[in-house]
C-alpha cells in the first residue's frame, strides 16, 4: 500500500509540482476561451478545469494525464446553453458523468485496441496543427511587442535547458511565462489596451466553487432535452480521453487502465456538474505540456487543478497580467513537440493504405475541428482497407474424380461479407455432376453474410440435381451455421433464403 502510494503520487515530487504549475497557467486562458465558446461565464470553465483535474487525479486510470474543460465539449453544448440556459448544462454534465461511469463498467475502454496506429498518428498530427493554428490570432494583427514576447519566450523554452544546474531543475515553459510577464511589466507593454493578457479575455472568479443543485424540473421532458447532449458529450469525451491516455502511454512507455479512466472521467463530470462547471475530458495539449515538463504521477494532475484554483481566486490580479503571447510561445512548443515528424519522413516507406488513413484522419479533423469525427473516420477507412486485404486471402481449388461425377472443392481462407462474392463465383453450378464435396476445414465463416453465401451455394447445386456434402466446419463456424444456416434444415429447398 505504502509502496503503491509512493509510486503513483510521491516518486517525482519536485518535477510534478513544477510541471503541474506550468499546466495550471496554460489551462487558465483555454478554460476562459472554451467558456466563451459555450456561451457561459468564464468561472464555469475555470471551475470545471479545477474539478476535472482534481477528481481525475484520484479516480483516473492514467497518471500524469490532464482533464479539464475542452473545446470539443464546448462545441457540443453551445445550443443547449443558448436554448435552455446554464442549469440544463449542469444537469447534462451530471448525466454525462453517469453515462461514462456505466460505459466504464461495460469495459468500453477495451475498444481502443481497435484504433489503428496510423489513426493515432493522424490524430496527434492534426492536434499539433490545430494547437499551432490556434495561436496565430494571438500574433497576427497584434502590436509588434507581441512578436518580441513570443520570440523571446521560444528562445527561453529551447535554450534554458542548456543552462548549467538550474536548466534541468526548472521547467523552461514556467521560466518563459515568468520572465516574459516581467518584461511586459518592466517596459509597460501591458498598459497598451490592444496588448492581450489573460485578464483581458474575461473576468476571473474571486470565490471558491460551492455545491449547487441544477435548478431544473426532474421530469421526463427534462431528460429528453439533456439526454442527446449527454450521450454526445460522453462519447466525445471518452474518445478524446482514451486517445490522450494512449499518447501518454507512448510518451512515458507505461500502461494505463482505460476502463478505470472511463469511470474516472464519469466521476469527475458528476462532481463538476454539482459545483457549477461544464463537462470536460482529457486534454492532449496540456497533458503533453505536463509530460514534457517532467510530470509523471497523479500529483502533477492534482497540482494543476488546485494550482489553477488558487491562481484565479487568490492570485487573480497577477495572473491577469500574463501576456497571451507568452502562453502562445508555450503552446507553439507543444505543437512542435506533439507533431510526429517521423511520420512525414516515413511516408515513402510505408504502405499507401497506411498513409491514406493517416492523412485522411488529419484532413477530417482539420476540416471539422472535431477530433472524435476524425478518429471515427480514420478507423472506418482502416477497417475497409483491412477487410479488402483479408478478402484476398480466400483460395478455392477443385478437382474432378476419375469418373467425372464428383467434384471436390477445397476452401481456404476467410469467408465474410467482403469475400462472399469471390466465394460464390468459385463454384460452377452448370457443370453436370452427381456429387459435390465442399471441404472447409481450412476456412472460417465469420458472419451471417458468409452463412448466406454457403446456403446459396449448397442449394443451387441441389436444385441442379447434385448431392452436396459440406465437411470440416470448425466449432465457431459450425455454431454460426447451426444458428443461422438454412441448407442443413428439413425442406431447405422449399424455403427462401432470408438472413
Amino acid at each position: 500500500m505504502i509502496g503503491s502510494l509512493r509510486q503513483h503520487w510521491f516518486s517525482n515530487v519536485r518535477n510534478d509540482v513544477l510541471s503541474g504549475l506550468v499546466v495550471a497557467l496554460a489551462l487558465i486562458p483555454e478554460a476562459i476561451a472554451f467558456s466563451i465558446i459555450a456561451g457561459v461565464d468564464p468561472a464555469v470553465g475555470l471551475y470545471a478545469s479545477f474539478s476535472m483535474a482534481f477528481v481525475i487525479s484520484l479516480a483516473g486510470g492514467r497518471p500524469a494525464m490532464i482533464s479539464a474543460a475542452t473545446g470539443a465539449m464546448a462545441l457540443v453544448i453551445t445550443s443547449l446553453v443558448k436554448d435552455h440556459g446554464l442549469d440544463y448544462l449542469l444537469a447534462a454534465t451530471i448525466l454525462t458523468g453517469l453515462i461514462q461511469i456505466v460505459f466504464g463498467y461495460m469495459k468500453l475502454g477495451r475498444w481502443m485496441r481497435f484504433v489503428p496506429r496510423s489513426v493515432v498518428t493522424g490524430f496527434v498530427n492534426a492536434l499539433a496543427i490545430m494547437i499551432f493554428m490556434a495561436q496565430l490570432p494571438e500574433l497576427f494583427g497584434q502590436p509588434d511587442a507581441v512578436w518580441w514576447i513570443c520570440a523571446g519566450g521560444l528562445a527561453i523554452i529551447y535554450l534554458f535547458p542548456y543552462v548549467p544546474v538550474i536548466g534541468k531543475a526548472i521547467p523552461s515553459p514556467m521560466v518563459c511565462i515568468v520572465v516574459m510577464t516581467a518584461v511586459a511589466l518592466m517596459f509597460g507593454i501591458e498598459a497598451n489596451e490592444s496588448f492581450r493578457t489573460v485578464g483581458r479575455l474575461g473576468e476571473l472568479p474571486d470565490s471558491l466553487p460551492t455545491f449547487l443543485m441544477p435548478d431544473v424540473p426532474f421530469t421526463l421532458d427534462t431528460l429528453m432535452i439533456i439526454l442527446p447532449y449527454s450521450l454526445s458529450l460522453a462519447v466525445v469525451g471518452l474518445m478524446e480521453s482514451m486517445m490522450t491516455a494512449t499518447i501518454v502511454d507512448d510518451l512515458t512507455d507505461t500502461d494505463s487502465d482505460k476502463n478505470k479512466e472511463c469511470r474516472g472521467q464519469g466521476i469527475a463530470n458528476v462532481a463538476t456538474g454539482f459545483i457549477g462547471g461544464m463537462a470536460g475530458c482529457g486534454m492532449i495539449g496540456q497533458t503533453v505540456i505536463n509530460v514534457k515538463s517532467g510530470g509523471r504521477t497523479r500529483l502533477s494532475t492534482m497540482v494543476a487543478g488546485v494550482g489553477l484554483l488558487i491562481m484565479v481566486v487568490f492570485l487573480g490580479d497577477w495572473v491577469a497580467l500574463i501576456p497571451m503571447s507568452a502562453l502562445a510561445a508555450v503552446m507553439i512548443m507543444v505543437s512542435i513537440g506533439t507533431f510526429d515528424w517521423g511520420s512525414i519522413r516515413e511516408l515513402p516507406k510505408k504502405p499507401m493504405t497506411t498513409n491514406i488513413v493517416m492523412l485522411a484522419t488529419v484532413a477530417v479533423v482539420l476540416y471539422t475541428h472535431n477530433l472524435a469525427i476524425g478518429v471515427v473516420t480514420g478507423t472506418l477507412i482502416a477497417a475497409i482497407f483491412f477487410a479488402n486485404k483479408i478478402a484476398h486471402y480466400l483460395h478455392i481449388t477443385s478437382t474432378l474424380d476419375e469418373g467425372g461425377e464428383t467434384r471436390h472443392y477445397d476452401v481456404r481462407g476467410q469467408v465474410f461479407f467482403a469475400s462472399t462474392e469471390a466465394f460464390t463465383n468459385a463454384f460452377d453450378f452448370k457443370e453436370s455432376l452427381a456429387h459435390v464435396h465442399i471441404d472447409v476445414s481450412h476456412a472460417h465463416f465469420w458472419d451471417i453474410t458468409a452463412v448466406d453465401a454457403l446456403d446459396r451455394v449448397v442449394l443451387k447445386f441441389r436444385r441442379e440435381g447434385c448431392e452436396v456434402e459440406v465437411h470440416g466446419l470448425n466449432e465457431a463456424s459450425q455454431t454460426l451455421v447451426d444458428r443461422h444456416g438454412v441448407h442443413d434444415k428439413p425442406d431447405a429447398l422449399d424455403k427462401p433464403i432470408e438472413h
